[in-house]
């Protein structure tokens, strides 16, 4: 299956089925929310700094050819998934298949030392695979709390250990850090507030074992931040981490050139002159975008904010306001994230945001009737009691 170009065939039938289902949903393009038109513009104005490359034209065309197909996936998921149980259903697909793939990286994966995921892409660097894990953990831990029976609440713990430890074992800083202020977010929110306290402690005690099990090439590389010459692994560490810090001022130099249109989607590993991303994610779209695509970019993300805050506000179910937990906490964790990984152009946060448009839309789509009595505030700190879903 390898020859077969399965992400083109699919991105073009999804292409394919967006302006066919245009008119027929209950939802238009009219309705699309002002993070969408952000994305947009975002996107031509990559395309147009690309045109006006420095450094290769072609490359950046390439690159952001390759991220629009997002925009597409975004728009169908706003424009037709309508009710809770589809945004649920979609939440499932993408928290299941990155622990699936978790599992197979644990059986299969290549560690050289850092553990690296067997399916190329986003999986194949160590970096990108831990963002892609604490993006989705959140989702992960939900889904744990929400199941009925003891076989599946058994499968998503499994899977929830089993991506902590390859998170350990792809030794990523980033990923780290990103990991304790995502899972503090998320404690505070179902822990915390929720009174689940339980949480607190299960998930301490199982990051102090994975981690003194699996962190010890995460240990080495945490000391290399600081010094070096006590060996060869924490001094390899601390000669990348001075080379990113070398990178972000090769950053601040390309956005002080090109301010307007940046160096090309893409095109900063050329422009560095040693074949390497800056690993901090508001350097590299301004950088390689422009400001201008920085601001959009700033005011998209912002929106995903907004949207959890005005939901925040609104009287939801029980199962809405735990989903709203993890989204804030998924949020949350890739801003910060973003302070240490190039991770601009992945999906992943992109669709975050389109989860907190889609569930804004559902609550303010449903009728008075359909709404509980309690506001979102209350219902974080009672047990959970399931209302039937909308459709």
């Amino acid at each position: 299956m390898g020859v077969v170009p399965l992400a083109k065939i699919t991105g073009s039938l999804a292409t394919v089925a967006l302006f066919l289902s245009i008119g027929k949903t209950s939802r238009q393009i009219s309705d699309l929310p002002k993070e969408a038109y952000y994305l947009v513009l975002m996107i031509i104005l990559l395309f147009v700094s690309a045109v006006f490359s420095p450094v290769w034209k072609g490359g950046a065309i390439n690159t952001v050819l390759d991220f629009s197909k997002m925009l597409v996936a975004w728009l169908m998921t706003f424009l037709l998934v309508t009710s809770l149980r589809r945004l649920r259903r979609i939440m499932f697909v993408q928290s299941a298949s990155v622990a699936i793939i978790s599992c197979v990286a644990i059986v299969k994966g290549y560690s050289v030392p850092r553990l690296e995921g067997v399916l190329g892409g986003v999986y194949s660097n160590p970096n990108d695979f831990s963002f892609a894990i604490v993006l989705s953990l959140p989702f992960c831990l939900i889904f744990l709390l929400l199941a009925k029976n003891g076989l599946r609440k058994m499968a998503w713990g499994v899977g929830i250990l089993t991506m902590m430890a390859v998170l350990f074992l792809t030794a990523s800083r980033g990923g780290f850090i990103n990991l304790i202020i995502s899972g503090t977010v998320l404690l505070w929110q179902l822990g915390v507030k929720g009174k689940r306290t339980y949480l607190i402690a299960g998930a301490l005690l199982v990051s102090l074992v994975l981690f003194s099990v699996a962190g010890k090439d995460l240990k080495v590389r945490l000391n290399g931040m600081f010094s070096s010459g006590n060996s060869d692994e924490q001094d390899s560490a601390h000669a990348s981490y001075e080379e990113r810090r070398q990178l972000m001022i090769k950053a601040k130099d390309a956005i002080l050139r090109y301010p307007l249109f940046g160096v090309g989607a893409g095109d900063f590993e050329v422009y560095s002159g040693v074949w390497h991303e800056v690993h901090m994610e508001y350097l590299q779209i301004a950088a390689e975008g422009g400001i201008p695509v920085l601001i959009l970019y700033l005011l998209f993300f912002g929106r995903g904010f907004a949207n959890l805050r005005a939901l925040g506000q609104r009287h939801l179910d029980d199962e809405t306001v735990l989903f709203v937990g993890a989204l804030r906490s998924s949020l949350v964790g890739f801003v910060v994230g973003a302070c240490f990984a190039p991770e601009a152009y992945q999906f992943f946060s992109y669709f975050t945001v389109c989860y907190t448009s889609v569930l804004f839309a559902i609550t303010q789509e449903r009728a008075p009737s359909q709404l509980p009595a309690q506001p979102a505030a209350s219902l974080l700190k009672s047990p959970l009691r399931f209302s039937p879903r909308v459709s």
